[in-house]
């Protein structure tokens, strides 16, 4: 492999992809030097190939294309230069046209027959959904920050509760979608970018509409048959991010040949992650190399983890950006022999090797959540990580074990089993396993929420009778942890997690039954560690064609109001660039605020005003300007939910456009 050449035979800056209906997708190509025909790698995001992703795709795409690959990005129907309109995440239009686009890289020139997909979140979703369609040629899915089932463990919900990023994506998606096609490519631009926004989906209303694991989240969802998918998987996830439990669980239930790599990222390629920027084209390469090119190597072992240690280590905690404790491992199977299950009861206030006795009541406020931080860090300019969580800790049910003798390493989903009583006919439990010094500093190790009207499976809900006995099943998310000798596990409990998860109408308390409550830890232990095969720093890359305009600035605060209303305001100036080969210049930012009075769970709000710009300057002295303004806002009672959207857009030789919607949606049992 040439370590920092970069030379391209070609590169396209737009192209037209065919569709089988009529319409052409939009889309962006590097081509490798040499007359053969290479193997090909498809990216295929609705994010805008011509400014969207610009700097991230030149990150990636020109570095495989010096290595022999044919690289095109294709943005879905609806978005950037692309025709059609946009109808949901993932529908059957988007797979089906991305199945139509793989049959015509295949049919290419440049194309050997063989496509490779990457994609993180978005891409990295398709490209397993695809896969599982079977197109003949797709051969290879590296899948960044995904998942395998898209009712319990994307944006919208967590154990059946209704996380609040389910209104944030849908505002994001209505500012995204409602950016105009560039005029220097489209001439019917003002035309289309009318009908986009008359015909844009209200996403948080519609997902909110569904709130069990029914036809709507199967679809999409792999792991309805993992037999499905043939093509070869590399799954990539970061323990700073949302989406943790993928990368494992393809490990474990794939019959294709398939790794996990596990780091300390964020939502973002592990090249360009703040935390730990690692040797993403590597691993990359390497996967396609093997099965695009049929290249031998080293054998790969299916899970390749970073153990996480005490953040205390390296300086301690904060929500700002910092480099990671611990160290890099492999197993050489998955499910590995070296975890095991092992144990904790809960008793009043404390985790043990013996069962507990008796009862504890959880009642905790609605401010627990303080220390949550963002929900899918990487999203935000900054301030988006977990910090102590003490503050949190001792407002929740609290459950630790002794100073630990020796040192306690887990890896692989911890699960908490519960029996229980409510007092209301809704209620939620959010568990958080923690990692406590002997001097109080906590660290969030793994977290997850249950709505316990949805105790008996997430395809169905049902009131809870007050008073009754029930049991319920809470597996937390998926983590690699180091506990130290003298520290403590702490299993910290709570009612409500906001501003993580939009709280239950009636602030409920749960009672546990402790005889029958149980911590299942993943207990790894190992006699001799192979060789972990970490991936190395990252690597040059080729500078960016964009210049800065205006630096990326981010902040977060918090203030009460006249009423005693607690308010989390972040605000997201993404900054502004300029494209040096089309002059382009693309801005944006973003201002969200969450609000809730102590005590009153019918007080929550969620607003998120959204900001994008676009300017270019031509030859001629004119300048072309465009604004999109989006403002969305969800409240509830006790009885619905009622989100409101709006629209302001215009451009200096466009048209002027204002829409609202608002749409009231049932409750539920939420």
């Amino acid at each position: 492999m040439s370590e920092g050449r970069h030379n391209v035979l070609k590169e396209v800056p737009h192209i037209w992809v065919p569709m089988p209906d009529g319409r052409r997708l939009a889309a962006r190509l590097w081509l490798p030097s040499g007359d053969a025909p290479a193997p090909a790698i498809l990216e295929y995001l609705p994010y805008r190939k011509r400014d969207g992703t610009a700097e991230r795709d030149a990150s990636t795409h020109p570095v495989f294309a010096a290595e022999g690959y044919a690289c095109i990005r294709v943005d879905l129907a609806g978005s950037g230069e692309s025709d059609g309109v946009f109808d949901d995440e993932y529908s059957e239009q988007e797979l089906a046209d991305g199945e139509a686009v793989i049959a015509w890289i295949a049919a290419q020139p440049w194309c050997d027959g063989r496509i490779g997909m990457i994609g993180i979140s978005w891409g990295g979703f398709n490209g397993l959904q695809l896969a599982y369609r079977r197109p003949p040629a797709l051969k290879a899915v590296v899948t960044l920050c995904s998942t395998v089932d898209r009712h319990a463990d994307d944006i919208h919900y967590m154990g059946g509760c209704l996380l609040t990023d389910n209104f944030n994506w849908g505002a994001q998606m209505t500012a995204y979608m409602s950016r105009p096609p560039d005029p220097a490519l489209r001439g019917d631009w003002r035309r289309v970018w009318a009908e986009r926004i008359e015909t844009l989906p209200f996403l948080a209303a519609d997902w909110l509409r569904r709130p069990v694991r029914d036809a709507y989240w199967r679809h999409g969802s792999v792991c309805e048959d993992w037999s499905a998918i043939q093509a070869s998987v590399l799954a990539i996830g970061g323990w700073a991010d949302a989406y943790v439990n993928a990368p494992l669980a393809l490990a474990a239930n794939l019959r294709s040949p398939r790794a996990a790599l596990i780091g300390p990222w964020e939502h973002k390629y592990p090249h360009l992650s703040r935390i730990l920027a690692s040797d993403a084209h590597g691993e990359i390469l390497g996967w396609f190399d093997r099965h695009l090119k049929t290249r031998e190597g080293a054998p790969v072992p299916p899970a390749r983890v970073f153990v996480q240690e005490h953040f205390a280590t390296i300086g301690g905690p904060g929500a700002a950006y910092a480099p990671a404790a611990g160290r890099w491992v492999a197993e050489m199977a998955w499910p590995s022999p070296n975890v095991a299950e092992r144990a904790l009861h809960l008793s009043r206030g404390a985790l043990g090797p013996e069962p507990g006795s008796g009862e504890t009541a959880i009642a905790t406020p609605l401010t627990v959540g303080r220390a949550a931080a963002y929900f899918c860090p990487g999203m935000r300019v900054d301030h988006e990580l977990a910090g102590d969580q003490a503050e949190d800790d001792a407002a929740s049910a609290r459950f630790d074990t002794e100073p630990l003798a020796e040192p306690l390493e887990i890896l692989g989903r911890p699960v908490l089993d519960i029996a229980f009583r409510v007092d209301r006919p809704v209620a939620q439990l959010v568990a958080r396993l923690c990692d406590v010094t002997p001097g109080g500093v906590s660290q969030r190790v793994s977290y997850h929420a249950l709505n316990l009207c949805q105790h008996a499976g997430h395809d169905r809900a049902e009131a809870l009778e007050p008073g009754r006995l029930y049991t319920a099943r809470l597996p937390l998310n998926t983590c690699a942890h180091r506990f130290a000798a003298g520290h403590r596990l702490r299993l910290a409990l709570s009612t409500s997690y906001w501003p993580v998860i939009w709280p239950s109408p009636e602030a409920a308390t749960v009672t546990l039954d402790l005889a029958e409550c149980r911590l299942l830890l993943p207990e790894r232990r190992v006699a001799e560690e192979p060789e972990p095969m970490a991936p190395g720093p990252a690597r040059a890359r080729p500078p960016s064609d964009l210049e800065t305009v205006r630096r990326a600035t981010g902040s977060s605060r918090r203030y009460v109001e006249t009423d005693g209303t607690e308010v989390l305001e972040t605000i997201d100036d993404f900054g502004a660039s300029r494209a040096i080969a089309h002059g382009l210049e693309t801005g944006s930012s973003v201002t969200q605020r969450y609000a809730i009075r102590p005590g009153d769970p019918l007080s929550a709000r969620h607003e998120a005003d959204w900001l994008f710009a676009f300017r270019r300057a031509s030859p001629d002295g004119s300048v072309w300007t465009a604004r999109i303004e989006s403002h969305a806002a969800m409240t509830a009672d006790a009885r619905a939910f009622r989100l409101h959207r709006r629209i302001r857009a215009e451009a200096s030789d466009g048209p002027s456009i204002e829409r609202e919607w608002t749409e009231t949606v049932a409750r539920g049992y939420l």
